[in-house]
């Protein structure tokens, strides 16, 4: 399982490598604010789980309000890497089952929130794209200064495509050592199809030398960020 860096060694490269991405999330659109971000990637096991939840608290220990959303209905990790339960979230609440403020858990950092998957759909996409979700996204946005969202592969199924073109950006994640360039440039495509704004790339799993760090910050992988400007 993987582990939240950003608490379990926060003086590490990758931990500083997040709060970099950090500083480039809040300045990457100048004077337009980014509230609502998506976080998916190409293929399965990239990282982009592992990405949001460390973004999420990165961004909540500088003193922001932030939620985070698994939106990832058929493979949630969200509750894992936080180790809250998941019987109540999201789904619950789509459906009308459960009330918002049941739906949503504080974690043990101050400022962050969680809201799980809940219970998975036999109908994800079809969940996502309905009104209510819409219209909550607009709502958290008066109460937290960031949403960010854990959809799912983008190459693989819909789910990010319609929730990218309900948000303020969306960031790519890409495993040095797993991506295609095919799949970026596929990625692109999709997201551009449903005039997403694409904040950029996080290069997940590459080895420290290959990202310039001095014997300092060697742990042997690292995280970097780059605006697609």
């Amino acid at each position: 399982m993987a582990m939240l860096q950003m608490l379990k060694n926060p003086k590490s490269s990758t931990a500083e490598a997040y709060r970099t991405l950090r500083t480039n999330l809040q300045f990457s659109q100048g004077d337009k604010q980014v509230k609502t971000v998506v976080i998916t990637s190409t293929g399965a096991g990239e990282g982009k789980s592992t990405t949001c939840a460390n973004m999420a608290v990165a961004l909540a220990q500088s003193g922001n309000k932030v939620l985070i959303v698994d939106c990832d209905l058929r493979k949630p990790m969200i509750h894992k890497l936080f180790k809250l339960g998941n019987s109540e979230g999201l789904t619950n609440f789509l459906v009308g089952n459960i009330k918002l403020s049941e739906s949503i858990k504080k974690s043990d950092i101050e400022g962050l929130h969680v809201m799980t998957s809940g219970i998975i759909p036999p109908n994800p996409s079809e969940l996502l794209s309905c009104k209510r979700m819409e219209e909550y996204l607009d709502k958290f946005k008066e109460v937290y200064d960031y949403i960010i969202i854990d959809t799912p592969p983008v190459c693989l199924v819909t789910d990010a495509q319609i929730l990218a073109g309900k948000t303020d950006g969306v960031v790519l994640v890409a495993s040095c050592k797993h991506v295609h360039k095919k799949a970026l440039v596929q990625a692109k495509g999709l997201l551009e199809n449903v005039e997403a704004n694409i904040l950029g790339v996080v290069l997940n799993k590459a080895e420290s030398k290959l990202l310039g760090y001095n014997k300092y910050y060697n742990n042997g992988y690292g995280y970097n960020y780059y605006t697609t400007g």
